[in-house]
């Protein structure tokens, strides 16, 4: 008798759903393989093996149907050792399932050098490999990926409540007290008759001087105190505390104040009365609240959203809300059984401000990042940097593992997944790597479309996340921090479709692959790709390391925060023909053409160059001695969205819908092309708010102009930073208080930056911009050394200039930083006023005054201004 047995074996696609989580399914068979780096496994045809310990292998290849499942069992931790992953053919991977995550803790170490020979076609070594046929779900915990600081936070701590000391200091002179600003306890304590003697003026002086920085220091006049306070001790407590009160304090003047000590003006409140000869004048009081901090315990910090999925020994990282990215700064958690659902207690005390509120109506609040996962995969490094990896440039090990994702697999998601040390300074070799997989959403057949989401990418050495030649992934609740090279980065400018949603990146290092993502001393010393002797000039050639490296307008990018990069946080790149391996792809200009895909409340700052950048592109030609530069530096291009990227057809406007961007030292945001709106937007704190470089004048697109409208400039807000963590630039602002400067103390700010046109700026609202000894700042400015005409087009209309504007228009005058300020651009800068609300003259045009083409007995001089308002009608003549 012939008998038939057909055997039905479960599938563990992740398409298919299943009410079991992977590692409970029946037909797995328990797997322990030990410690054995010299044991090659393969996981073939009707292998389904359940990892249930950890383990050290040399390699594992999954094919043919096998199944890798781990056990999640949260009695132990399961690590597994291996140089690398490869899964292919019908191969499957599976750490918890979307609909059943991962509890326990699994990590996968990824082993090897780079001086090895340990390579594998298409992958290199020391990586996690999914080729045509395979399957990777991987899925942890997902707490809160990231949120916001609810109240700001200072660089400091104290116990939580009130501290009161004697009612009577002592007499006459400053008294004043030291207090550890950990405990409260008071440290020292001393009385300087600054009144009657000259000595105690210096004794004072020395005093301070001899005290640790970041105490806290209370100090408080009896009686009287100025006779013999020299100007050296008044210049010293302002230099050391941030007093604005103490170079004038006068005969018997009640004064107050309590700050930290060389932790610049923001941790600093004082209180002055005046002296009147009738009698006395009442208490000068200073009252300063701290951070709430237990002695040894930790700091208690409020966040904005329910953050009870994080946990004990978790690591965050809280975002620079300053000029520099490098005021980001780290910490474990702590138990707290006190805490609210929003709160945490960070193990330690910030060294910087991180401001957590809206400051003069730009949302400033602080990102603050989960480094943490419970399914971990990392690499082994060496303790210092070896071989051919860059050591002149590194001085750690930069060889990090790294997954690759090749066409033609069958489903891949991530998702509450910590990546940490991986990466590689090496074309191809990036923490996650979509290599030209094509269409990954339903469009390529993948249901579900493939993601990643909530993801922590830290502390590595190649990039984050690489989409190359890859459309429709959707990449979600991302973390990438402390990176070299461009973060999010689209490779060849033919990547569309993809969805960045709710990303944080900051701490954006650069790297050494790319012209574009090297720094000054990179640009210089590496010149492989350069014909001849040339040398390369970084400030044109490099030095663009950005965030978010977008070479194609068709992608989404809603609600990420690039908050800090060594350049720009955000970059639109154009390639005119693709490059690398997509080479042909489209017809030459097609990404310049292409229309914008939704922009829609993204947040940039602590970035140095700018914090948008929309426009330029990479060289496509490769260095000959025509053009001796490098392949892919940047190069010329400019947007220009038509529909169906077709110049015959209507322009396609592109949206910046809720952009904000502050403390970008250069440029808050720049674009250059058309047609182009920035809509409900912020800008405050930036070197120059927004730069509108619109050429619609010109036959590169004719008819094509920028626009602003319902947006807030601010120049020099209350957000005043703080000294240290390689910000550069300390002085005087228009308040006469000391805070972080944009460049330098004499750079121009500049609100609105108007550059060739036509451009519009409607219904937005201007604040504080005021011009001090050291500087000019002005709502509204031009591009400077400027050899491009200005458009008459250019119009202003429905603008409010608060009161705290005491510079409206500024057209430059020779100096620093406008040079000569007689380049043709320089001289024919203009705008029209449409509606009179910027110069209460409407159907105006205001223009440079020495621009005598325009001017006429009617016309008004503004001096302040550098600048002439006239009436008339006015046409340009192309060159």
């Amino acid at each position: 008798m012939l008998m038939l047995c057909l055997v039905s074996w479960p599938v563990f696609h992740a398409k298919i759903p299943t009410d079991r989580c992977p590692h409970q399914n029946p037909v797995l068979q328990s797997w322990n393989p030990g410690h054995n780096k010299d044991r090659t496994v393969v996981i073939g045809s009707g292998m389904f093996l359940r990892l249930d310990s950890s383990a050290t292998v040399d390699s594992i290849t999954i094919e043919g149907g096998g199944v890798l499942v781990f056990d999640d069992n949260s009695t132990h931790d399961i690590v597994l050792k291996t140089r690398h992953i490869l899964i292919r053919d019908g191969g499957e991977l599976h750490i918890g399932s979307e609909k059943c995550p991962y509890h326990a803790s699994a990590t996968i170490v990824l082993y090897g050098k780079s001086t090895d020979d340990s390579e594998v076609h298409n992958f290199g070594s020391k990586f996690i490999g999914v080729d045509g046929g395979a399957t990777m779900e991987i899925h942890g915990r997902k707490p809160l990926s990231w949120t916001f600081l609810a109240r700001t936070l200072n660089p400091m701590g104290l116990l939580y409540g009130p501290y009161k000391f004697e009612r009577f200091w002592g007499s006459r002179g400053i008294n004043v007290r030291m207090i550890d600003d950990g405990t409260g306890q008071v440290l020292a304590s001393d009385r300087f008759d600054t009144h009657m003697c000259v000595n105690d003026s210096l004794r004072l002086k020395e005093f301070l001087n001899d005290q640790p920085t970041g105490v806290i220091v209370a100090m408080a006049v009896g009686d009287s105190a100025a006779k013999s306070l020299s100007i050296e001790t008044r210049e010293f407590i302002m230099e050391v505390l941030g007093s604005k009160f103490i170079k004038h304090l006068g005969y018997r003047q009640p004064w107050a104040l309590v700050g930290v000590l060389r932790a610049g003006p923001f941790s600093t409140t004082e209180s002055r009365r005046p002296y009147t000869w009738s009698g006395t004048t009442g208490m000068a009081i200073a009252r300063r609240e701290f951070p709430h901090v237990e002695a040894m315990k930790g700091l208690v910090v409020d966040l904005a959203e329910d953050v009870s999925s994080w946990r004990p020994g978790d690591k965050v990282v809280i975002a620079s809300t300053d000029y520099s990215m490098h005021q980001a700064e780290e910490f474990g958690l702590l138990p707290c059984p006190e805490c609210k659902r929003s709160q945490v207690k960070l193990d330690g005390k910030p060294r910087y401000l991180h401001m957590g509120e809206t400051v003069d109506g730009v949302d400033m609040r602080a990102e603050v990042g989960l480094l943490s996962r419970n399914v971990k995969i990392c690499s082994d490094m060496e303790s210092s940097c070896y071989g051919g990896n860059h050591c002149d440039l590194f001085n750690h090990d930069t060889f990090g593992g790294h997954i690759k994702i090749q066409k033609g697999f069958r489903a891949f998601h991530m998702s509450g997944v910590e990546l940490t040390e991986l990466g590689q300074q090496n074309l191809g070799s990036y923490p996650v790597h979509f290599h030209l997989a094509g269409d990954v959403d339903q469009r390529g057949g993948y249901h579900p479309p493939t993601y990643l989401d909530n993801l922590s990418i830290h502390h590595c050495y190649s990039r984050c996340v690489t989409v190359h030649a890859t459309h429709g992934l959707l990449v979600k609740d991302v973390v990438a921090y402390d990176t070299l090279g461009h973060c999010f980065f689209l490779e060849d400018g033919v990547e569309q479709r993809n969805t960045f949603y709710h990303n944080l990146g900051l701490l954006t290092r650069p790297g050494t692959i790319l012209p574009t993502d090297r720094d000054e001393a990179m640009c210089t010393k590496i010149r492989t790709g350069v014909f001849g002797d040339y040398t390369p000039i970084p400030s044109t050639d490099c030095m663009a390391v950005s965030t978010f490296w977008i070479a194609n307008p068709n992608n989404n990018l809603i609600g990420n925060a690039a908050a800090g990069a060594q350049d720009v946080g955000m970059w639109f790149i154009f390639h005119h023909v693709p490059t690398g391996l997509s080479k042909g792809a489209y017809l030459n200009g097609q990404a310049e053409l292409t229309p914008l895909g939704i922009f829609q409340n993204n947040r940039v700052h602590s970035n140095f160059k700018a914090g948008l950048f929309i426009g330029k592109g990479v060289k496509t030609t490769h260095a000959n001695a025509t053009n001796p530069r490098e392949y892919l530096t940047i190069d010329y291009a400019r947007f220009r969205p038509h529909l169906n990227a077709d110049p015959t057809q209507p322009r396609v406007p592109a949206l910046i819908d809720g952009l904000i961007t502050f403390k970008n030292n250069d440029h808050g945001a720049w674009a250059r092309g058309g047609d182009v709106t920035f809509r409900n937007c912020g800008f405050a704190d930036n070197g120059i708010g927004l730069t509108l470089a619109s050429d619609g004048t010109f036959p590169t697109d004719e008819g094509s102009s920028l626009e602003v409208t319902d947006s807030i400039f601010v120049g020099e807000s209350s957000n005043v930073g703080s000294h240290g963590g390689q910000n550069s630039y300390w002085g005087e602002g228009a308040n006469k208080k000391y805070r972080t400067l944009p460049r330098n103390k004499t750079f121009p700010i500049r609100g609105f930056q108007v550059y060739d046109g036509p451009v519009r700026l409607s219904r937005c609202t201007f604040r504080k911009f005021s011009p001090t000894a050291d500087r000019f700042s002005s709502a509204v400015g031009f591009f400077m050394k400027n050899a491009w005409q200005g458009s008459p087009q250019n119009n202003i209309s429905a603008v409010r200039m608060e009161r705290s504007v005491g510079l409206s228009v500024f057209f430059g005058r020779p100096g620093q930083w406008f040079g000569a300020n007689n380049m043709d651009g320089d001289k024919t800068s203009i705008f029209h006023d449409l509606d009179g609300s910027l110069t209460g003259y409407s159907d105006s045009y205001v223009a440079r005054a020495d621009n005598y083409l325009i001017r006429h007995p009617g016309c008004l001089t503004v001096p302040r201004w550098n600048g002439v308002i006239c009436h008339g009608q006015y046409a340009q003549v192309s060159p």
